[in-house]
């Protein structure tokens, strides 16, 4: 700037004076001004540089208060989930009789010639049932803290309810006891109840304890949605070893305690001990003529020898003992005995086959009943023409509802089994995973898998076949929230029962085939449907 004032006068000295008439003091008259502007463009750049240099400084501020902010808040992880679905639910009973407080259904001649026997039980011809639309919301909310380097905290709150209803009533029905009872501890926030927000699970992990691959967990934990039914939900295994979904489908107030050493023949192996609380009984007093019943606890081994991306094998055994009589929050009058659970799982994941990959699995297991002497029992025939009623009893898959043999006690052990099998292949350029799963369960087969993704009855603890088939769609995008992503889930189930009380463990099992309207010893507390479909639609946003 100074020099081109400076060129400026030396210009206005060597331009003739004829070539414009000034006076000498109008040219000091125009000198000073030029030295105003000057001073005036001092100035300016003077005060330019100032706010440059506080602008500086307050963007190091807002920087250093950001990068305070993360640190101070690094040690928490805040996400969650949101579903939509939308499911249509079809069903066909078989004929049976239904159990009924109120009935009196008179069979002539029983048990012997010219005696005539009444019965709580009402004859019931097959039906259809259905709901060809019914739709849900499902939130959750993720918030998870590092306490200490090698402990943390993990909490998932859920609402599950049912659109236009605060209740499971529109997919209660009364065809399966892990359904027609509602919500009940262990399965809030997995089946449909009401838009409560309420704690799924909450509990605290010290892992690497004394600088050794030990790990120790306590709390409300997250013993659902184990392997491999994370596949057909498109989730990840949960857990630092995961649970076994064919046989455990349950959030416990537990803990677990594990062991994953390093060896190089067995990578990612691990054992755990879990234990869990399924029924506190609460206070015990010696008052002549109290029964209250015992806690159910359920304990369980789990062995992992082999862990990686393409290969996972596992070994469970799982005992309950002195299970409950009815659901934990509807009054247990009585254990009825223990169940053992033994189930081995393998699944491998065969990379880049015709531009996808291929995920397998299949899984067995077995159950095995220990009853006691104890029955639930319920006022069931008269053979006095109804002035007294005597109870049946149902105990551990066992009846004492036929009058010839009442007062008995069902003492025999039973065992059952069940196969769970499927296949994913995930198109990789697409986004596209097809899927398809098929599993079996005997006649005397038991599981404790209530808060399982399925809408008529938990379908691994099914007495019969469940075929199911899937697609899900990634939907494309980049994600902008940490655990960002997004897919749509197309399915089908087909249930074919051939056994009745799937997902019950009380009263004996009877052939759906076998039921009719007139032998009331083959009385249902449950309508025994005999097939029953499902067709869903999901849309499952995390972020």
């Amino acid at each position: 700037m100074k020099r081109f004032i400076v060129f400026l006068l030396l210009f206005s000295l060597v331009i003739p004076a004829g070539s414009y008439a000034v006076t000498e003091g109008e040219l000091e008259q125009k000198i000073q001004d030029m030295n105003d502007q000057l001073d005036d463009l001092k100035k300016q750049m003077k005060k330019m540089k100032t706010q440059e240099r506080f602008q500086d400084k307050r963007v190091a501020a807002v920087e250093e208060k950001t990068d305070d902010v993360e640190s101070k808040w690094s040690w928490l992880t805040i996400g969650g989930e949101y579903r939509f679905r939308i499911d249509s639910l079809k069903g066909k009973t078989h004929d049976y009789m239904q159990y009924d407080s109120s009935a009196k259904y008179s069979v002539p001649d029983y048990p012997m010639p010219g005696m005539t026997t009444l019965f709580r039980s009402a004859p019931v011809e097959e039906y259809k049932t259905k709901n060809d639309s019914v739709m849900f919301n499902r939130f959750r909310l993720k918030l998870n803290a590092q306490v200490y380097e090698n402990l943390s905290v993990k909490t998932r709150l859920s609402m599950y309810k049912v659109w236009g209803h605060g209740s499971m009533s529109p997919v209660q029905g009364s065809y399966f006891a892990d359904r027609a009872m509602g919500a009940f501890d262990g399965t809030v926030g997995y089946v449909p109840q009401d838009s409560v927000l309420r704690v799924d699970y909450a509990f605290a992990t010290w892992s690497n304890i004394a600088e050794t691959p030990v790990w120790f967990s306590i709390g409300r934990r997250y013993s659902t949605q184990g392997v491999p039914t994370n596949l057909r939900q498109n989730t990840e295994k949960i857990g630092t070893a995961g649970v076994a979904g064919h046989i455990i489908d349950y959030a416990f107030d537990g803990l677990t305690i594990g062991y994953a050493p390093y060896i190089e023949a067995l990578p990612g192996a691990y054992a755990k001990f879990c234990y869990g609380r399924g029924y506190d009984s609460g206070f015990k007093t010696t008052a002549p003529g109290s029964n209250v019943p015992r806690d159910t606890d359920f304990a369980g081994f789990f062995i992992d020898p082999i862990y990686t991306d393409n290969l996972n094998i596992e070994f469970q055994f799982v005992r309950a003992s002195n299970i409950f009589d009815t659901l934990p929050d509807a009054g247990v009058s009585t254990n009825l005995g223990d169940i053992d659970n033994f189930g081995a799982y393998i699944s491998g994941k065969f990379e880049d086959l015709g531009g996808g990959d291929l995920n397998l699995f299949v899984s067995g297991a077995m159950s095995k009943t220990h009853p006691n002497e104890n029955l639930y029992e319920l006022p069931f025939f008269s053979m006095d023409g109804g002035t007294t009623w005597q109870n049946a009893g149902y105990g551990l898959l066992y009846d004492d509802s036929d009058p010839m043999t009442a007062g008995g006690q069902g003492s025999d052990s039973h065992s059952g089994s069940s196969v769970y099998a499927g296949a994913r292949y995930d198109i990789k350029k697409t986004g596209t995973k097809l899927g398809f799963e098929y599993n079996y369960g005997s006649k005397y087969w038991i599981t404790f898998a209530p808060a399982a993704d399925d809408l008529w009855t938990s379908k691994l603890g099914t007495r019969g076949s469940v075929y199911e088939g899937y697609i899900i769609q990634e939907l494309p995008g980049t994600p902008v929230a940490k655990f960002g992503r997004a897919y749509v889930r197309l399915g089908y189930q087909y249930y074919q029962f051939k056994y009745t009380g799937s997902n019950s463990w009380i009263g004996e099992p009877k052939a759906i085939d076998d039921l009719n309207t007139t032998d009331a010893s083959g009385t249902q507390m449950f309508a025994p449907l005999k097939n029953a479909q499902d067709i869903y639609l999901t849309l499952d946003v995390s972020f």
